[in-house]
């Protein structure tokens, strides 16, 4: 984990935003291919995850993420699929329901 330069970083890695961003894509496409693989007669093919999210300040935050899947697939069954992945992402879910977080010294 890192930061630009002009953030006082030395730019050798992404910074938190980016990589909880990463990690909910790999959590939400383990989940899905687990999901694709699970269903014997599913039949998808070229599978792309897009993230987008919006940016916050005051605090600086993420106010908003979507996910974008698209698939060489049955749109009705596609939707079923990631239905399930999204069930299923423990990052998805403490995202969309939120945490308490907690900081302590010592």
């Amino acid at each position: 984990m890192d930061r630009p330069e002009e953030k006082c970083g030395n730019n050798l890695g992404p910074m938190g935003g980016e990589a909880m961003l990463a990690s909910l894509g790999g959590c939400f496409m383990s989940n899905l291919r687990a999901a694709i693989a699970a269903r014997e007669d599913a039949a998808v093919d070229e599978i792309e995850l897009k993230i987008t999210a919006t940016l916050a300040e005051h605090p600086q935050r993420f106010s908003a993420i979507h996910m974008r899947i698209t698939a060489e697939a049955d749109s009705a069954q596609l939707q079923k699929l990631v239905t399930t992945a999204e069930r299923a992402c423990i990052t998805a879910n403490t995202l969309r329901r939120a945490v308490e977080l907690s900081v302590s010294v010592g």
